[in-house]
């Protein structure tokens, strides 16, 4: 059930919204027609990114700086997502330009205990594809990494996750910080949080 809530980005970004965790504006739900994609556009403001509900490693990922653009992304995004991950779903919220990739590892247990052993620095990627990691984050003081490691345990806490997992935060020029997504999984790069 964790695993199926979490999969699924929209979802999972209603549920850690719903527990407190920082999201970045846009659309809590998939778009369903270009009317309906302007409108969010308008209100949350270029730059837009559109992303896959049930993607990753870039996939479905379109950014848009204006309406025409949008229109487009939507569609190719949707095609994109229905071929990768059998699920055409996206949605579509502000693009954070120049952000910083930070993600905590974390452990659940089965007696609702959740531990998180310590953060990456994800920022230096290509295509959304990483390429350095870096551990601890340079980008973040004693303070910010207590701050987001408390977030990353409430989130795995909002989906009575257990096993080992990853919360994913984008981290914004002004040390503002946002949930972007959780893998429930044991990363390959857990080693470097190690």
């Amino acid at each position: 059930e964790s695993i199926r809530l979490i999969g699924d980005k929209i979802a999972a970004k209603n549920t850690v919204r719903k527990a407190g965790l920082p999201v970045v504006q846009g659309g809590l739900e998939a778009v369903k027609n270009k009317e309906e994609a302007l409108r969010v556009a308008k209100r949350i403001k270029y730059p837009v990114i559109v992303k896959a509900a049930s993607g990753g490693g870039g996939r479905g990922m379109r950014i848009c700086h204006n309406d025409v653009r949008l229109i487009s992304a939507i569609v190719t995004a949707q095609r994109e997502a229905e071929a990768a991950f059998g699920n055409a779903d996206v949605y579509i919220e502000k693009y954070i330009e120049n952000p910083r990739h930070i993600e905590f590892q974390i452990l659940g247990d089965h007696f609702g205990h959740i531990i998180q052993l310590g953060e990456r620095d994800c920022t230096i990627q290509r295509r959304h594809q990483k390429l350095i990691e870096e551990s601890p984050s340079p980008a973040i003081d004693p303070k910010l990494r207590k701050k987001m490691s408390d977030m990353a345990i409430r989130c795995a806490k909002s989906v009575n996750y257990i096993n080992a997992g990853t919360v994913e935060f984008l981290l914004d020029s002004k040390n503002e910080f946002y949930f972007m997504e959780m893998n429930a999984r044991i990363q390959v790069e857990h080693p470097v949080t190690e």
